[in-house]
């Protein structure tokens, strides 16, 4: 890492909104910037705090917020709504009192990155008179889509089959995420990814968990910050000795048991996980146990706790000579491993960042949110991946895994895919070594928001940044099939309020 001058340091706060699949790579975050000298602390709810499985020997300080609900979070509250609310309107007030009881001390704050899934931490930054940074843990293309609905240049429902983006592929609505495909499904967790938008004219950086040779398209388009892939340092470009996990997990994982029983296992063994949020349906976990049968595949498949009801009762015993059943498990350790030929995954975008930067290539079966999306580009995009369709019930049947899975396995497609993952990884590791995309512009946020110096940096000043740090132009260009909107550019991050042109 590059050394950088002694002198008085800056503190940011690191505020994720509280999942693990958000906690993970905006920690990742917090350790390369704590490793170019930023003195960082990540912040979580008092649940969030009391749930977690962390590494005694991180070097992130911690500290808590509440969400209105300490003794459950989530599980406590009487609806989503509810509790999204009440995380806004408690989390609001004792973020500001945090970040006021940290201007008190040694260590005022001076900038605080936070989830766009929570976008009132920029009025409470605001407020409290230091930066805000919105540090976004899905693609340029799912926000993009998002933007356009946000804005009203995508009207909801979709009139046509299909729809075209600038700087995406042609997306058939069934590639574009669940609340555009399905419209009024999830109308909470709706309202949150669309107000990611309510006020990023506002901020003074935003970062993207992505990297540019990934999405170069929308990253040219946008010019965008890119500081991905985040995940930890030993699986990519090992510049942070010793940082082999997140460092914080909701479940305990079980790593021995896994390792010792892939050790020995051929190397076109399969991994299956659908993370940590999705939720198969009955018929869908059978299918897709049947599935794994009927490919006759060594594999090793993460089923939580609360999803050990759903299999067939006779399941487990019918694959005790091929397969292994696991609570939670490190994914990266064992996507990592020399048996582990392909990765059967929900398509959330850590898994395809942690598959990708790992060169394994995956078969999709995507569930909600953002992940149809993500399965489209694995499959046409960077062509690492093979998507099982659903039928017209929305399950995906047990013969078509079988057939994606021997196709990955066994056939030109699948050695062509193995092809694309290796130079995937190779990119990924590029992105984040020294002097890389993502790197460089680490450094470059670094550099201005590591030292404090009573002056509000970060390029908030009409130019835009060098290496493309915040965007200057997001295209408000969108089309359905058989109807087009056309409203211009909307100029974003200058010294005005944006305006269409």
């Amino acid at each position: 890492m590059k050394e950088r001058k002694k002198t008085q340091k800056a503190h940011v706060l690191i505020l994720p909104c509280p999942l693990q699949g958000h906690i993970n790579p905006m920690l990742e975050f917090a350790k390369r910037l704590v490793a170019k000298g930023v003195n960082t602390t990540l912040v979580s709810t008092v649940f969030t705090s009391k749930s977690m499985h962390t590494d005694p020997t991180s070097s992130i300080a911690v500290e808590t917020i509440s969400d209105g609900f300490d003794e459950g979070g989530r599980t406590q509250a009487e609806s989503g709504k509810a509790y999204l609310e009440s995380l806004r309107a408690v989390g609001s007030r004792t973020l500001s009192d945090l970040i006021k009881k940290l201007g008190d001390s040694d260590r005022p704050v001076y900038a605080v990155v936070y989830d766009g899934f929570i976008p009132w931490v920029l009025d409470v930054a605001r407020q409290c008179g230091v930066l805000g940074v919105v540090f976004f843990t899905q693609t340029c293309a799912v926000n993009s889509v998002y933007y356009h609905v946000n804005r009203g240049l995508l009207q909801l429902p979709v009139s046509g089959p299909a729809v075209s983006f600038p700087g995406l592929p042609f997306l058939e609505v069934s590639d574009t995420p669940s609340f555009v495909s399905h419209y009024g499904s999830y109308p909470e967790v709706f309202d949150m990814v669309m107000n990611q938008f309510s006020n990023f004219n506002e901020v003074d950086w935003m970062l993207f968990n992505t990297f540019y040779e990934l999405e170069t398209e929308l990253s040219k388009l946008w010019k965008v910050g890119t500081i991905g892939p985040t995940i930890p340092s030993m699986f990519l470009d090992k510049r942070l000795e010793g940082d082999r996990a997140y460092g914080i997990n909701l479940f305990k994982p079980n790593i021995a048991d896994c390792m010792n029983w892939l050790n020995g296992k051929p190397k076109n063994s399969v991994y299956v996980s659908f993370d940590s949020a999705a939720e198969l349906k009955e018929e869908q976990m059978e299918e897709l146990a049947w599935g794994l049968k009927g490919s006759n595949c060594f594999f090793l498949w993460v089923v939580r706790a609360s999803e050990e009801t759903k299999l067939p009762k006779t399941f487990t015993k019918e694959i005790a000579e091929k397969g292994f059943l696991v609570r939670w498990c490190s994914q990266l350790e064992v996507l990592e491993h020399e048996a582990i030929g392909s990765f059967v995954t929900h398509c959330g975008f850590n898994s395809d960042l942690e598959a990708l930067s790992l060169g394994v290539p995956m078969v999709g079966i995507p569930q909600w949110t953002d992940q149809p999306t993500n399965a489209k580009y694995a499959e046409d995009i960077w062509r690492t991946g093979i998507r099982a369709k659903p039928d017209v019930q929305g399950v995906v049947r047990k013969e078509v895994i079988e057939r994606c899975m021997k196709e990955l396995i066994e056939r030109e497609k699948g050695k062509e895919m193995k092809k694309n993952a290796s130079k995937w990884k190779k990119f990924a590791r590029e992105a984040m070594d020294e002097d890389g995309s993502s790197d460089k512009n680490i450094d470059k946020f670094a550099d201005e928001n590591g030292q404090a110096t009573g002056q509000a940096c970060g390029g908030f000043n009409g130019e835009g940044l060098a290496g493309g740090l915040v965007p200057t132009k997001w295209s408000d260009n969108a089309s359905v099939i058989g109807r087009t909107h056309q409203k211009g550019t909307q100029e974003m991050f200058g010294e005005q309020n944006p305006s269409t042109s």
